[in-house]
């Protein structure tokens, strides 16, 4: 299956936490390449790709940082209005929630959109079908 690896990483929600994260992976040489985030009361949630996942994964678990990781899909979409449809309308057809989306920071002149749901093998499929282009790997070296 060719998908790629979101790291679900839960800190503190106060000053410094993300910088801290941010620090670590940079002393690693760990580059984040997409990426959301969003705060609850006490609890940020800090949503993202590395270039090195494998090794992003081994530095939090050992510096002790609670995360999760998944699996999402990384596609190239049309980058001119309306162009979010080329995906958006297969998996409307397929009857295909989205859990959530967002781009990645810096792609060139692609537009590389990153896309979480629950029906992963089904939407690569459909988005085969609609000849979309799927990242795997080589997102990791944009």
């Amino acid at each position: 299956m060719k998908t790629v690896k979101q790291i679900d990483l839960s800190v503190e929600n106060v000053p410094g936490s993300l910088s801290r994260v941010s620090d670590l992976l940079s002393e690693y040489r760990i580059n984040v390449i997409a990426c959301y985030a969003t705060a609850q009361e006490q609890e940020f949630n800090f949503h993202f790709i590395a270039n090195d996942p494998d090794k992003a994964i081994n530095v939090l678990s050992t510096a002790g940082y609670r995360f999760d990781v998944r699996e999402v899909i990384a596609c190239e979409i049309p980058h001119h209005p309306g162009g979010l449809n080329a995906i958006l309308k297969p998996l409307k057809k397929a009857n295909i929630n989205v859990d959530f989306m967002y781009p990645c920071i810096a792609t060139g002149d692609i537009a590389v959109l990153i896309v979480g749901l629950q029906a992963l093998r089904e939407a690569l499929k459909i988005f085969e079908d609609n000849w979309i282009r799927i990242l795997g790997n080589e997102l990791y070296h944009i």
